[in-house]
Formats: structure tokens, C-alpha cells, sequence
């Protein structure tokens, strides 16, 4: 067994360590954060800051960014692919992943999570604790799927898209790049790129960058 490194000590951060370690696939993991930070973070100890990332790589071979902005967690993951990291897939032990769906490199999956056959999920994604995402779903890179959110089958999910907690969305809905999905939102139509909707039908409330 090998070190896993991840990047930000945040509260997603410990419980991509807390899913981490229920897999037993590492004998060590350690933070890196940006944030003012003590020794220890939880049981594990904070490195130091991101820009030292590349120092560490002689003890710890394998990095998950765990930031939840998912532009700057994508950005972070390439810098990593290119230091020569390798970026795992974290699976909870609780969660259910069928073996016909492709989850792409430092994708992570927590407690209680679906995914479904046949489905696609690109790099650096998130499927939260509870997250159900169903046949045919086409995720791109960084999509964060929340807690207790369900895509029913067949659903688009571009790159840097959020589907935000408690959210639904029906079969064959396309989400466009960096649009965000309110928290309980009901989707029953497509939604533009860098759209923001919110509520039961879910309608935009507006654009963003």
C-alpha cells in the first residue's frame, strides 16, 4: 500500500479521507490547504500548503483533490497529472457502482451513492453521500452530483456543472457547462450553460460567467 495526498482540508476533504480509508487501499494519507491549519487536521496531519504539492511526491504517489469549486478542482488536477501524480478513484464500500460505468480518474463516490449501468463520469467527479445517478448519465469533468440528489436515466451533465442537494432531475434533461441546480430543485427542462435555477418546476433565476 502506498500514501494518498488530498489536496484541501475542508469538510469534503475529510470525508473523502473518512471513504478512503473504509476502502483500505492506503497506508497513509496526509492534507495539503491553502487556509491557516494546525498539525493535525481530524487524525491526519495538514502537509503543508498546495504550492508545495510537488515536494511530497517521493512519499505519496496519489492525490485527490478534494476542493469543491469544480473549475479550481479541475485546473488542480491536471497540475497534479502533470507532476506525475496518479489521481485514484475513491469508492465508499457502502455505495453502489455498476461494473458497466466509467468513472474517470479522481472521481470520488460516497456512502450510499447509485451508479447505474452503462453510465459515464468524467474526471475529477463527485457523486455525495446518497447521490443517485441512473443508466445512460453522461457527466463531464468535475461534475458535483450532491447529497441525496437523483438523475434519472439517460441525463447530460456538462463540465463544472453542480446539481445541488436534495435536487431531481428527469430522464434525458442536458445541463449545460458551469450551471448550477438549486438545492431541492425539480428539472424538467434543459438548462443552459452558466444557468442558475432554482424551485418546483425549477425555473432560472439567472446567468452567471
Amino acid at each position: 500500500m502506498t500514501g494518498l495526498l488530498i489536496v484541501g482540508a475542508g469538510g469534503h476533504g475529510k470525508v473523502v479521507a473518512d471513504a478512503a480509508c473504509e476502502t483500505r487501499r492506503w497506508d497513509r494519507l496526509a492534507f495539503l490547504d491553502d487556509a491557516p491549519f494546525d498539525d493535525i487536521f481530524g487524525r491526519w496531519p495538514i502537509l503543508g500548503n498546495i504550492d508545495s504539492i510537488a515536494s511530497h511526491r517521493s512519499q505519496y504517489s496519489a492525490v485527490v483533490v478534494a476542493l469543491g469549486d469544480n473549475p479550481l478542482r479541475l485546473r488542480c488536477l491536471h497540475e497534479c497529472h502533470e507532476l506525475g501524480f496518479s489521481l485514484p478513484t475513491v469508492i465508499h464500500p457502502s455505495a453502489a457502482v455498476s461494473d458497466t460505468a466509467r468513472l474517470g480518474d479522481g472521481t470520488v463516490v460516497f456512502a450510499q451513492a447509485v451508479v447505474g449501468c452503462d453510465t459515464t463520469i468524467g474526471l475529477g467527479g463527485i457523486v455525495n453521500t446518497g447521490a443517485t445517478v441512473d443508466h445512460d448519465c453522461q457527466l463531464g469533468d468535475t461534475v458535483h452530483i450532491s447529497p441525496g440528489a437523483h438523475l434519472a436515466g439517460g441525463v447530460s451533465v456538462a463540465d463544472c456543472a453542480w446539481v445541488g442537494i436534495g435536487a431531481s432531475v428527469i430522464q434525458s434533461i442536458r445541463v449545460g457547462e458551469n450551471a448550477i441546480i438549486g438545492a431541492g430543485a425539480v428539472v424538467i427542462a434543459d438548462v443552459e450553460a452558466h444557468q442558475t435555477v432554482v424551485g418546483n418546476p425549477a425555473r432560472v433565476v439567472k446567468g452567471h460567467c
